[in-house]
C-alpha cells in the first residue's frame, strides 16, 4: 500500500525555495525536513499541495503570499527608539533581530533605518509579500506517533529533540 500525505502523517521532503527573480532563498541539500502535516508546521499553500502526494513524487509548487507568509502590512513598520535596544549593539540596515513581544513570544525584525535617536523596524515577516517557488522531493511518509500528533510536530529519530 502506497502511503499517501496526509493530516498525522510525518513527512520527509527535500526542498529548494526560490523567489520570482529565481533566486534561491533556502535548500535542504542532503537533509531532510521532516514535519507533522496537517500541524501548521510548514506555510499553508505548500502543505495543501503536497496533500495526497507519495513517496517518490517531485512536487513544483507555486505558493502566493496570502498562502505563506502573508502581505507585506505597512502598519508592522515602526520608530522605536534606540534606547529600546541593547547597549553596545551595532545596528545596521537589512539587520535581522529577534524581539520578545509582552507576552513572551519571539517576533523577528528587521533594522530598515536609523538615526542617533530612533531605529524604524519593519515586523513584517521577511518573505511577506512574497511569491514562493517550491521544488519539492517526496522521501519518506509514515504515521505519526501519539507523541508526535500530542506536540504538533514530528520528532526526529530517537524520539523527543526539543
Amino acid at each position: 500500500m502506497v502511503e499517501r500525505i496526509a493530516d498525522g502523517k510525518v513527512v520527509a521532503i527535500r526542498y529548494r525555495l526560490s523567489l520570482d527573480d529565481g533566486r534561491v532563498i533556502s535548500e535542504s541539500g542532503a537533509d531532510t525536513l521532516d514535519y507533522l502535516h496537517g500541524s501548521g508546521n510548514i506555510v499553508p499553500g505548500l502543505e495543501t499541495q503536497l496533500a495526497g502526494r507519495s513517496v517518490g513524487e517531485t512536487v513544483d509548487a507555486t505558493v502566493a503570499p496570502e498562502q505563506a507568509y502573508g502581505e507585506r502590512d505597512p502598519m508592522r513598520v515602526e520608530e522605536v527608539p534606540r534606547s529600546a535596544f541593547p547597549a553596545g549593539i551595532d545596528l545596521v540596515p537589512g539587520m535581522q533581530l529577534a524581539a520578545q513581544d509582552q507576552h513572551g513570544n519571539v517576533k523577528p525584525l528587521t533594522v530598515r533605518s536609523l538615526t542617533a535617536e530612533t531605529v524604524t523596524v519593519d515586523l513584517n515577516h521577511p518573505l511577506a509579500g512574497e511569491t514562493l517557488h517550491f521544488s519539492v522531493d517526496v522521501i519518506s511518509v509514515r504515521d505519526a506517533t501519539a507523541e508526535e500528533i500530542a506536540h504538533g510536530h514530528a520528532h526526529g529519530p530517537g524520539g523527543h529533540q526539543h
